[in-house]
């Protein structure tokens, strides 16, 4: 039985003795990797369907943000629609004057999202982090960029300024709830205007790469890849401090619109505040572990992820917090013992997703010969494997096949949608738009799967059939 080039075994090109740390420092990827990467740089094929796919995207879903504000709102969490053709014209004009007159961008929208976007970028700018190196960029040569991780410390620096504010009178928090409607119109408009100006940008700079040639195409997937403020790297900056900031900060504005009008926090509001708390310190103190994603290295910064992270996530993902801001706490409190179940899955889910992140990205630093990692509160056990089992691909890569990634493709997906169902499910079923996450991400989830799998088949060729043997389990081990 003989040995490839990376002297593995040809019938199982499975690495399970040594570890990483032990048989590399950096990697290197072989020509044929090389090309393999070219091939997925370019525009081959079109995705969401297409220029009209991504007009029906980006016309579509701002509409349907409004339609479920309106219904939790206005209208109690129904789903409500004209029951005839005669109502059709009656009932658009309705919900339009709910958004011409509950949610056009007013002057405190637009103080208060204004003013925290550019504080986060004073603050990223302003204060020295962690320095972590990303992986090689295919489309840079091969080059590494470092990413100045600042997001620990702004965090708690925004914490502490917001309860300042609000104990003293000048900022209540309370008030961000209560503007809701008009605060998403505003992070829609700012959407749309950086998705439309980053495009502009990058095509006049000669900073474009992987163009279809279609405008509005182009516009969504993105034009540019790395674009950068100083020190600022824009796409890592917008996908930890802007969406989830808003939606932690509308939790705590829902808490204190709930103690303001009845003198204490409802157990499920302060489970949003939990669960909201998590997702951004998760993000914040482990940012050292985004620059080694997909989403970094390969996908671009266009509407698809600009329009994402200003306004969908922010004010599509708590839609509880709107229910319950909006409703008499005796409509959705539970008994003790089903407190405890959620409370408990949140945290076990949480806990899965946080560890399998880590080792992940800690996994992919080892390849390139980092070895010490950054320690930010809290960190959990397990987060980094011991002597990781992995396939070597012949591309220069290596595939992990160890820790939570030993029973699953995607492990991470799965306990992060568990996370996403409990947001909504902390209501009961009073209304059904607070699923509206779990339903939406699941399906995001699933074509992104689609994506990546495809991707990978294209990058790795045999090694990942192989890694499919494996490890033959998309989500659920030995289920699915």
């Amino acid at each position: 039985m003989g040995t490839d080039r990376n002297g593995l075994d040809n019938n199982l090109r499975y690495r399970s003795k040594e570890s990483v740390v032990q048989t590399s420092t950096k990697l290197v990827i072989s020509k044929e990797g090389q090309e393999r990467d070219r091939l997925l740089d370019r525009h081959e094929s079109y995705e969401f369907g297409g220029p009209w796919g991504v007009l029906a995207i980006m016309t579509g879903f701002p509409v349907l943000m409004y339609y479920l504000w309106i219904c939790l709102w206005f209208y109690d969490g129904k789903l409500v629609h004209p029951t005839s053709l005669y109502e059709i014209q009656p009932f658009l004009s309705t919900m339009w004057e709910h958004v011409r007159v509950d949610a056009y961008g007013n002057a405190y929208a637009w103080k208060v999202y204004s003013g925290s976007f550019f504080f986060q970028l004073f603050l990223a700018q302003a204060i020295t982090g962690y320095q972590q190196e990303g992986l090689p960029v295919p489309s840079l040569g091969y080059k590494t960029l470092t990413y100045n991780c600042n997001g620990n410390i702004t965090f708690y620096i925004t914490l502490v300024t917001s309860a300042i504010l609000h104990l003293t009178g000048i900022f209540r928090l309370s008030g961000i709830i209560e503007n809701y409607g008009h605060m998403m119109t505003v992070a829609i408009i700012y959407g749309f205007g950086v998705s439309f100006g980053m495009y502009f940008w990058a095509v006049s700079t000669g900073n474009a790469m992987r163009m279809s040639g279609n405008f509005l195409y182009d516009v969504f997937m993105g034009a540019c890849l790395n674009p950068r403020i100083g020190r600022i790297d824009l796409k890592m900056w917008a996908e930890v401090r802007v969406p989830w900031l808003i939606v932690f900060y509308l939790a705590v504005s829902g808490a204190c619109k709930q103690y303001d009008e009845y003198g204490y926090v409802t157990p499920n509001m302060a489970f949003m505040i939990l669960a909201t708390g998590l997702y951004i310190n998760a993000c914040a103190k482990g940012e050292e572990c985004i620059p080694q994603t997909w989403d970094m290295y390969h996908e671009k910064w266009g509407f698809m992820v600009i329009f994402w992270n200003f306004a969908g996530v922010p004010f599509s993902y708590v839609y509880s917090v709107v229910y319950m801001a909006s409703h008499h706490p005796s409509s959705y409190e539970w008994s003790t013992p089903a407190y405890v179940f959620i409370y408990a899955t949140l945290l076990t889910a949480y806990f899965i997703w946080d560890t399998s992140m880590a080792q992940k990205s800690h996994f992919k630093m080892q390849t390139q010969g980092i070895t010490k990692f950054r320690k930010t509160f809290p960190q959990l056990p397990w987060n980094t494997v011991e002597n990781p089992k992995f396939i070597q691909t012949a591309h220069g890569s290596r595939l992990l096949t160890s820790g939570w990634w030993a029973y699953s493709r995607k492990p991470n997906y799965v306990v992060d949608w568990i996370m996403s169902l409990t947001w909504g499910a902390i209501i009961g079923g009073c209304s059904i738009i607070p699923y509206f996450y779990s339903v939406f991400f699941i399906t995001v989830l699933i074509h992104r799967t689609s994506r990546d799998f495809e991707r990978c088949h294209k990058k790795y060729g045999k090694d990942w059939e192989l890694y499919c043997e494996v490890v033959p389990y998309k989500f659920i081990p030995y289920i699915y």
